[in-house]
């Protein structure tokens, strides 16, 4: 690892400040600093000169996880007012947050500045965001929007369902970056066992590090089968990503990546040219002739990614964030079946990149969902290793997150913000380990039941969509049956009898809500349904609203085809809908207002969801990466 690179001083603040859990009883703030973060906090009425609120985040959480690399997450209490503008500063040693980073001001602003909105009713939401798929960005277009909006008409929050790094399909020049902000931190090493590398200076060096990780990862040898055994020995990929050359391995990196992707402080530290100047990147390793074209191709990708990086940041300081994850986060599939389980945690160096991959999402993401979950045994654990990080302290973090269950959720805005973990509680069939697995177990759902009751409307947050597109569905259910599931990722509520019979039970119970709306990402295209129990009248309602990618998108020609197919196959007085779990249920699709007969909507887009007194949706809209706003209309008549 090139040790060149550190440039004293560092930054003090290299990611944040983002504003997570915040309601009137709480404001969390995460960011990363270069330094033992000694700074004040002061909130104030408006533009107030005096503050209402003042504390230290000497009484914040901090961990040193690198020699120059903390993590802070302040957990502020109070009475703070909501609906009503609020500015906060941060003082350091330095100066002001604001004067060591002014971009992170809309204009007219000397303080950044937040509103606590009690009633959830213009909520930001999607998915999928990944830093060198060729479009725009779209939290760049969405902070644009709301730099043009006052404080009160702002989102109440920022929903991020899932995939915001994609650990499993990095750039070439991203993960070069991302092995420079390692060294330049000083983040740990670590070995690996049952593994071609035994740690990560022997990865950083070995000719594969970048473009040739698909040869390094575990494999297993697959013989559940009897046609199987019968072949000769071969072994099995135990990480199913097709496009895994560049797969996250080590704390360091998936820790690294996030920095980069929320961001832009670090990024002039890195040297993005040594590629182009020497033909080789981390450690002096050549990139083989085969890849050179692939990285000319994402080196200018990346650069526009990171020239919005601003934008991003900004948009964070000033809207509730809240997040959770998908397979991406960790790894594609991520627990798709009990054979992949079974595969993944029997082999050590699996389960040591599942871990770190864990960890790092728990520092970066889960830990300011809820800082209340994450008690003193899961902080104790945690700055063991890091103060001293020994492959022993390593597994012991990992293990205590591995039997974790409480990433889930709720926010107490009006309507209640349910957030579902579909990844760590699977109902796993007994009956064949290859099918899915179920996205959410017995106990998980009994558990959402009791999160419903008595409530008149609530928002779900689904990584993967409830009510999906049922063409896509079938060929999914197909390949499943083929022992294929893999290939297609099948993985949808419907795939699972017990978990789509138990939801399907809760949406229909009594003494649930009458209107649900169901926020979803995964699948990298948007639609919206309105869905009614055929037998009430309309009286209960269900709106699923999928928007996907944040920067990503579903192959254009395929999406075409299954788009065309769902209409042919699965209208609403189709008679195939009685072969789906959903035969009660009349399920109505939006139509975009643009030009064709798609519903779904192929472009990189951020959701944006305005509700009305009951909690009903009043306006369906996406904010594409370029700017265009399209909506999703009312139906004026069943189709």
């Amino acid at each position: 690892m090139e040790k060149s690179l550190v440039r004293d001083p560092l930054p003090l603040v290299v990611a944040g400040p983002i504003l997570r859990k915040v309601t009137a009883k709480e404001l969390t703030i995460w960011l990363v600093t270069t330094r033992q973060f000694e700074a004040d906090f002061s909130l104030f009425m408006g533009s107030d000169k005096t503050p209402f609120y003042e504390a230290s985040f000497n009484s914040a959480e901090q961990i040193q996880i690198g020699k120059q690399a903390w993590v802070v997450l302040a957990h502020f209490m109070g009475d703070f007012p909501q609906d009503t503008p609020l500015e906060y500063q941060i003082m350091t040693a330095e100066g002001s947050l604001t004067e060591l980073m002014p971009d992170l001001l809309y204009a007219n602003e000397s303080r950044l500045s937040v509103v606590i909105q009690q009633r959830a009713d213009y909520v930001l939401h999607g998915s999928c965001r990944n830093p060198h798929y060729p479009s725009k960005d779209s939290l760049v277009a969405a902070d644009k929007k709301v730099s043009t909006l006052a404080a009160v008409d702002r989102p109440s929050l920022l929903m991020m369902s899932g995939d915001q790094i994609y650990a499993d399909h990095v750039a070439g020049p991203m993960l070069d970056a991302i092995q420079q902000v390692t060294a330049l931190l000083g983040l740990p090493d670590e070995t690996f066992e049952q593994a071609q590398i035994a740690d990560t200076t022997a990865l950083y060096q070995h000719p594969q590090n970048i473009y040739g990780r698909d040869k390094l990862l575990p494999h297993y040898v697959n013989d559940e089968s009897w046609w199987r055994r019968c072949l000769p020995t071969t072994t099995t990929p135990i990480f199913s990503s097709r496009e895994c050359e560049n797969h996250l391995i080590s704390f360091s990196e998936f820790f690294a990546m996030y920095l980069l992707v929320w961001s832009p402080t670090l990024w002039p530290l890195v040297d993005r040219n040594r590629f182009a100047r020497n033909g080789y990147c981390n450690a002096g390793v050549a990139v083989s002739p085969k890849w050179q074209q692939t990285w000319q191709h994402e080196a200018p990708i990346i650069d526009d990614f990171v020239a919005g990086l601003n934008h991003v940041c900004r948009l964070m300081a000033h809207i509730p964030t809240y997040m959770i994850f998908d397979d991406h986060d960790i790894t594609d599939d991520f627990q798709l079946n009990r054979r992949w389980e079974t595969a993944a945690y029997n082999n050590l160096f699996s389960r040591r990149i599942i871990g770190n991959a864990l960890m790092s999402y728990w520092l970066c993401q889960g830990w300011g969902n809820a800082p209340e979950k994450f008690t003193q045994p899961c902080l104790d654990l945690a700055r063991t290793f890091f103060e001293r990080p020994t492959p022993q302290a390593q597994d012991a973090l990992a293990a205590y997150f591995y039997r974790f269950e409480e990433w889930h959720y709720t926010i107490s805005t009006v309507p209640k913000l349910v957030v579902l973990d579909t990844r760590t509680r699977r109902w796993r069939s007994e009956s064949n380990p290859n099918r899915p697995s179920g996205l959410m177990d017995w106990e998980a759902l009994v558990e959402l039941q009791q999160e419903l009751l008595h409530e008149s409307a609530v928002i779900i947050v689904s990584a993967a969509p409830i009510f999906g597109v049922k063409f896509i569905e079938t060929l999914q259910r197909v390949m499943t049956l083929l022992g294929q599931p893999l290939v297609v990722d099948a993985e949808n509520w419907m795939a699972h009898p017990g978990s789509a019979n138990t939801l399907l039970s809760i949406f229909t119970h009594t003494k649930t809500p009458t209107t649900f709306i169901i926020l979803s990402g995964d699948v990298h295209y948007s639609f919206a349904y309105d869905i009614t129990l055929r037998n009430l009248n309309g009286q209960f309602k269900i709106f699923q609203i999928t928007c996907s990618g944040l920067k990503n998108e579903f192959p254009n020609r395929l999406l075409s085809f299954c788009d065309w197919m769902d209409r042919c196959l699965y209208s609403p007085h189709s008679p195939l809908n009685w072969f789906t779990k959903r035969k009660r249920l009349l399920i109505e699709k939006r139509d975009p207002d643009v030009i064709g007969h798609r519903r779904l909507i192929n472009k990189s887009a951020i959701g944006e969801l305005y509700l009305d007194e009951q909690g009903a949706p009043r306006v369906i809209d996406i904010l594409t990466a370029e700017g265009e706003v399209i909506h999703f209309p009312v139906k004026t008549s069943q189709q």
